[in-house]
């Protein structure tokens, strides 16, 4: 009788896996065992998107080992505004501070690459989405004067949201800070090579990002001014697919070459052996 017919039921175990354990990609979706992402340099072994990383990861990717010596360490933010939204921009830093062990969103100093001694100025998207006030404004400048004083090659990665709304019109006088600077430097005729990482958009991209005698890009990077939804609203057409990648700004003659982050540092030791002279490479 149908009264006493037992039902199966299912007995399933929950087995807990430790947190981090795996990673999504952004752009295949497909689930990755993180440690066989962080043994391929960040990079998807599936469909090779370059996964976003701290300023200090990138320097430590480009540099002769232990070769880095950070300038302008000590520079902090003021908060001019006495900026308010959910929280203050003074706990806003701190809380971000505390949490890269950065005191702002830019690291500078001189490193070796391939034994050529440069200056490097990289952005952390860690910190505040790599935006542009004026630490790093100042920071940029203050990296560009020394290559100057120097005779230093410049080198910079862009990793940025743009410039930083809780420091106003501080924040945008930057763009043309650091553009001048860039200037400036260009009068010693040594090469400023500019790197662009995903994202790279605003007043980053507006300015220095895209100043360099050489560009170069990660792939599948987004660069760009403003949003592909801001600019769709704008002028009322839909983009081309594709638009604001490195492949689409390659094909449109807005950047130089496209880098796999792998060859990235075996590539800028060609480009310094080819502008700076074969005397201090390997």
């Amino acid at each position: 009788m149908a009264w006493f017919k037992k039902e199966k039921i299912a007995i399933t175990k929950k087995v807990k896996v430790p947190e981090g354990l795996w990673v999504k990609c952004n752009s295949c979706k497909e689930i990755i065992y993180r440690k066989e992402v962080d043994k391929n340099l960040k990079v998807c072994p599936k469909c090779n998107y370059h996964f976003r990383i701290s300023a200090m990861e990138r320097i430590s990717l480009l540099i002769d080992e232990n070769s880095f010596v950070e300038i302008g360490e000590n520079l902090v933010s003021k908060d001019p505004l006495n900026f308010k939204d959910h929280t203050t921009y003074k706990d806003r830093l701190g809380e971000y501070q505390k949490k890269t062990g950065s005191r702002d969103a830019v690291l500078t100093g001189t490193a070796l690459i391939g034994n050529h001694t440069v200056m490097l100025v990289v952005l952390n998207f860690e910190f505040m989405g790599g935006s542009m006030g004026s630490v790093v404004g100042e920071k940029f400048v203050m990296a560009a004067e020394k290559a100057a004083e120097y005779g230093l090659p410049l080198i910079s990665v862009a990793s940025s949201g743009g410039a930083r709304m809780h420091e106003g019109i501080i924040s945008l006088m930057q763009m043309a800070k650091t553009s001048a600077s860039i200037a400036r430097f260009k009068k010693i005729r040594k090469p400023y090579i500019s790197i662009l990482a995903d994202p790279t958009f605003g007043g980053v991209s507006a300015s220095f990002a895209m100043l360099g005698d050489i560009i170069i890009a990660e792939p599948k990077s987004l660069i760009g001014f403003a949003g592909p939804r801001v600019i769709e609203q704008t002028i009322k057409q839909q983009l081309p697919e594709n638009f604001q990648t490195a492949e689409f700004l390659i094909q449109h003659g807005m950047i130089d070459m496209i880098v796999s982050r792998k060859e990235l540092k075996q590539t800028l030791i060609k480009i310094l052996s080819l502008t700076t002279g074969n005397e201090n490479s390997d």
